[in-house]
Parts: structure tokens; sequence; C-alpha cells
């Protein structure tokens, strides 16, 4: 059995040795993994087919989908692009008014979509509105995937691994406003303060002409107003359904796929152009991870850990605590926080099952991968798709300029909630 855990805890390194380099496409690195994963166990009699099937979290996944489809439609009516450009408006040419307000903007709708969608929106606006007031985007770049990496914390639906502790610790869409929103909220504030205090300097500066930015109608950006009222119609019936859930007795993937039917039925979008639009290699790279950290819990490996966390958590809870939440951010700075989150899960999971209440520890969990993936660059998919994106501006974001702004709001925010941590 002791070689079945140095193999199985192999494979899983090497697998994410292989996501974080690079040197493989992270989607075939965790499939390949997985399928080593099955065989190994299958040879050594410690994981079957069957299990490894059973370890998938489908009902994530369905989350995932359904709001995919919803996101899919309304990208296609313009929405975003109305809201950025309203907001550039309001800012009346105040570079450090606009960095908060399209900072808010890109949290308060990474709560409700995608963050990577909403991301991969509103930069180029961004870029385009900097490029006519004579500014660099960059302050603005980094803000807004700050900000959406710390907006998404603030709901079930905003981040994925909300959906994967939603769904294996069962915790309700209100759950999450009730314990995470009012701290992402504060958050918010705080990032903004350090962030607009790091790039003082640059937001102090007068944009040339402001009067190009008053011109544009945010009107025009809206393509199709009629589809847009039947998604805001869809989004307002699944957040209702969210809110009673518990009471419904509804799982969260059949509630995502209440919305994504109404809009389909509603809207009647091109199907094969909404299918092409979901991004169907995040599945198999969730599944393949399900599969890899599924093999690892059957040698008992996870169960070993959970144990040293019980033993620190007898003696020192609140130290617990802090070990976690620090664990979690460092390894979300370092890794992608998918696959840190999955096999944290299994692992939390048992140390409720030896007697100690984790109802915490799944917040705390939240909010260190959440808050840690502006650790660096890699930390989340919103940044790798950031960073690729000002590359094609005046002004490209680099590892070096990450580590003096984004890295800094990740620390000042991971030692905010390990003081809420120890006055609570």
């Amino acid at each position: 059995m002791i070689f079945a855990h140095v193999l199985a805890l192999a494979i899983f390194l090497a697998t994410f040795y292989f996501i974080i380099s690079g040197k493989l496409d992270r989607t075939i690195a965790s499939f390949a993994g997985a399928i080593v994963m099955v065989t190994a166990g299958i040879s050594l009699g410690f994981y079957s087919q069957e299990e490894a099937f059973h370890a998938i979290d489908f009902n994530m996944m369905g989350l995932l989908v359904g709001m995919m489809v919803i996101v899919s439609v309304c990208k296609k009516t313009g929405f975003f692009s109305y809201v950025a450009i309203k907001a550039a408006k309001a800012s009346r040419g105040s570079p450090l008014r606009l960095m908060v307000m399209m900072g808010c903007i890109t949290a308060f709708l990474s709560m409700a979509l995608d963050n990577v969608t909403t991301i991969i929106l509103v930069i180029p606006i961004t870029i385009l509105i900097c490029d006519i007031l004579g500014i660099s985007p960059l302050p603005f770049i980094i803000t807004e995937i700050v900000l959406s990496n710390v907006g998404g914390v603030g709901t079930m639906v905003g981040d994925p691994p909300n959906m994967m502790i939603a769904s294996s610790a069962n915790l309700s869409f209100n759950d999450f406003l009730i314990h995470l929103l009012p701290i992402v909220l504060v958050t918010m504030v705080l990032s903004l303060v350090v962030l607009a205090v790091v790039f003082r300097k640059e937001i102090i500066k007068k944009p040339k002409d402001f009067r190009p930015i008053l011109e544009i109608d945010e009107k025009a950006a809206i393509r199709d107003k009629k589809s847009l009222k039947k998604v805001a119609l869809s989004l307002f019936i699944v957040f209702v359904l969210f809110l009673l859930q518990k009471r419904l007795g509804l799982s969260h993937s059949f509630i995502a796929f209440i919305g994504a039917g109404i809009v389909m039925v509603l809207v009647r979008p091109n199907v094969e152009e909404v299918l092409k639009n979901i991004e169907w290699p995040i599945f198999v790279f969730f599944a393949s991870l399900f599969i890899i950290v599924g093999g690892l819990e059957q040698t008992g490996f996870l169960n070993m850990v959970a144990d040293r966390i019980v033993a620190i958590a007898t003696t020192n809870y609140g130290l617990a605590k802090l070990s976690i939440l620090w664990s979690s951010a460092f390894f979300a700075s370092v890794v992608d926080r998918i696959p840190f989150t999955t096999a944290m899960i299994p692992i939390i999971k048992h140390v409720g099952e030896l007697g100690v209440n984790v109802d915490s520890l799944w917040w705390i969990l939240a909010l260190g991968v959440g808050f840690g993936g502006n650790g660096t660059p890699i930390g989340s998919i919103v940044g790798v798709v950031g960073l690729a994106m000002s590359e094609k501006t005046r002004a490209p974001i680099d590892f070096k300029t990450w580590f003096k702004t984004a890295t800094v709001v990740m620390l000042v925010t991971i030692i905010f909630v390990s003081f809420l941590i120890a006055i609570i």
C-alpha cells in the first residue's frame, strides 16, 4: 500500500508540474494524468473505473455549463460594452474615478457571471477608452484583473472554486451571500485603496481630451435589446431559485439548467454558435482533476493529511484556520486554484468526519484560493488572460509590475482575513 501512496502522489505531482510549467496544455496534462492514475489504480487494486467515474462532481460541472450558456447568449447582446462605456462617461476624465468605476463594475459582473468572460469583454473597452484619453491602460487592466478575482469570491457562481465548494459541502447561494459577500465588499475597498496608492503617479495625470468619450453612444453598443431583456429575466429567475434553493430542494446544476433552458427557448439563438462559445476543454480539465484526486484519496494519502490538520485543530483551532488560509493563498498563487481546491475539498471533508466543525474552513478555503489568485499572473485564468491581452497595448504587464501591484494587494487582503480570523 505504501507503493500505491507513493505512485499516486507522484502522478498527482507530475500532473501539477506539467500544468504549472506550461510544457503541456493543462487539459492534455490533466487528461493524461487521469488515464495514468486509473491505469495504475486498476493494476495495483486501489482504484477502479467505477470509483473514477463517481469521483467526478457532475453537480458542479452542470452548474458551470448552465451558467456558460446564459453568459454566451448575454455576450452577444452588447451589455458588457454598454456598461463599460457608461462608466467611462461617468468618470468625467478622472483616471482615479475611472479606475474605481471599472474595477467595481468588473467585480460586480464577476459575482454574477463567469469572471473570465467578464475580463475578455471589459479589457478591450478599457484599452479603447485609455487610447482615446491618451493614458496608460496598465493600472486599469491590473485593477480589473484583481477586482475580478476578489469579486468572484462573493457569490456561489462567481468563481469555479466556489462552485466546487458549494457542491461538495452542500452550501446554498444564500450561504455565500451571508458569509463571504460582506468580507468581499470590504476587501474591494481595501484593494482599491492599495492600488490607488501603488499607481498614484499614473492616475494623477490628466487625460489630453475627454470630449471623444462623451461622443460615444453607449446605447449603440446594445446590439439586441429584446434578447437582453430575455437574458435578464432568465438571470432573475435563476437568482430567485438560488435564494430559495434549500426550501425548494433543487440542486445547483438543475437551477442553472432551468436558466439556460429559459434563455434558449425565449431567445432561440444559433445552438451551434452557443455551444462553440462554451469552454469545453475546461470540463475535460475538471473531470480529469477530479479523477486524479479521487485516486489519491483512495490510497488514504489525503486522510493522512487530514489527520495532521485535526491534530493541529485539537490543540489550536485558530492556528489550523490560519494554516489553511495562508497555504491556500500560497498554492493558489503558484498553481492554478482549481487543482488545489480539488485536492483540499476531500481533506476538509475528512477532517469533518473526524469530529471537527469544518463550517468555517470552507469559507477560509474560498477566501484563500480566491484572494491568493492575485499573487502571481498564473494564479488564476483571469490573470493569464489579462496578461495576454495587455501585450497588445503600449504598456504590457510584466512579472515585475505584477509583483509590485497585484501581489501587494494579495498580501494585504490575506492579512485582513487573518485579522478577521483572529478576532472572530
